[in-house]
């Protein structure tokens, strides 16, 4: 990606607000725990997953973000690994999975766009044990 380009996708996923992100976190989030973070009433934080080609990917926090909550659109996505959705641009539950692989290239470059547009947002609360790591 040439210099111009990158600056460019920079701007188009810049937050219209400034957002004051901590540094992102390296916890290990099991499945398990992420599953629980759905947003209902006892469980208080929400998160959202982009797991990356080995398995492991950023867990955000979207706990601030009022969409993200139960009975809203993007609820979909909490305490789930919404990759096929969020490549797709579905809200439809049954695309909530972690596999993408059979995703066309322009729609991993969708895929790749969520991640930039909520790297810039949300915090970095962790990173999800891979699938075949059951030991972390």
């Amino acid at each position: 990606m040439s210099d111009s380009s990158s600056s460019q996708k920079k701007e188009r996923f810049a937050p219209k607000q400034p957002v004051n992100l901590a540094p992102p976190k390296d916890d290990v989030i099991t499945r398990d725990y992420l599953a629980k973070c759905d947003g209902k009433p006892l469980v208080l934080q929400r998160h959202l997953v982009r797991a990356f080609t080995d398995d492991q990917g950023d867990v955000f926090d979207v706990s601030g973000k009022d969409t993200y909550a139960p009975g809203k659109n993007y609820h979909v996505f909490t305490g789930k690994e919404p990759n096929r959705a969020l490549g797709l641009s579905s809200l439809e539950p049954k695309d909530c999975i972690s596999d993408y692989s059979d995703l066309a290239e322009d729609k991993l470059q969708v895929l790749n766009d969520w991640h930039t547009f909520f790297s810039k947002r949300y915090n970095i609360v962790g990173l999800l044990q891979p699938e075949n790591n059951a030991s972390l």
